[in-house]
């Protein structure tokens, strides 16, 4: 199934959780990371079990250091 991740176009399998997603996108570490799926906020506790649906559109933001 196809869905987007900062507006980039992925395929990943069908019944993919969120975590499955990141991995897609070669994502290991997830300290500092948010997600939002369609504009909510998804709890990084419910990545493991909350499932992706075709089209989904999943915004990743990662927190950087600086000042």
């Amino acid at each position: 199934m196809n869905i987007y991740i900062n507006n980039k176009l992925h395929e990943i399998p069908a019944q993919a959780k969120i975590s499955d997603a990141l991995a897609s996108i070669n994502i290991s570490s997830v300290k500092g990371i948010a997600i939002a799926i369609n504009n909510n906020v998804i709890p990084k506790a419910d990545w493991e079990v909350h499932p992706l649906n075709a089209d989904d559109k999943i915004t990743l933001i990662q927190a950087t250091q600086g000042g």
